[in-house]
């Protein structure tokens, strides 16, 4: 099994915010990890070219505050899908009673 997840495994360095950063990943999620770090340094950027009085590590935390910020709203239950999911619990509930007739 060991043999296995070593040839499952890849060295790559990526860079972030101009730093190299060396990660030993799973081969098939190295296109996710590109995406991901593209989109960072491209936040990074933004934050460079918005806040030009900060220097990069600022922009970076900036940055990393963000996609914190997008993770905790969408790990809260979104009212819509809580309200879609009562109503369909209670039709549910109506129409065992219907079968059960």
């Amino acid at each position: 099994m060991e043999d296995v997840q070593k040839k499952d495994t890849k060295n790559i360095t990526i860079l972030i915010a101009g730093r190299p950063y060396p990660l030993k990943i799973n081969a098939s999620d190295e296109p996710a990890i590109r995406k991901i770090v593209k989109e960072v340094n491209e936040k990074v950027n933004h934050f460079q070219l918005t806040y030009t009085n900060k220097d990069k590590q600022d922009c970076l935390s900036m940055a990393l505050l963000t996609y914190a910020v997008d993770l905790h709203k969408s790990s809260l239950p979104n009212r819509e899908n809580t309200v879609l999911a009562e109503k369909l619990a209670h039709l549910e509930a109506l129409m065992d009673d219907m079968l059960a007739e």
